[in-house]
């Protein structure tokens, strides 16, 4: 159960960070600049999903968790 834990915890920090820059290079493109709000959410997404897979033992570097 534990290691099911794990890898969704992975596959949802993944998703943050894609959902976060996605945002953030989708307002870049329709014209945003770096304090509109698709930036700004965008860069608190990658940031919460990099905090996720960290707290997941996911370490760059090391090639995955124990």
């Amino acid at each position: 159960m534990e290691r099911a834990l794990g890898h969704t915890s992975r596959v949802l920090g993944l998703l943050l960070c894609g959902i976060g820059v996605a945002m953030v290079v989708s307002t870049l493109v329709r014209g945003g600049g770096p304090l509109a709000l698709g930036v700004v959410l965008g860069v608190l997404f990658v940031l919460a999903g990099v905090g996720r897979l960290y707290l997941a033992g996911v370490r760059l570097g090391r090639g995955g968790a124990r």
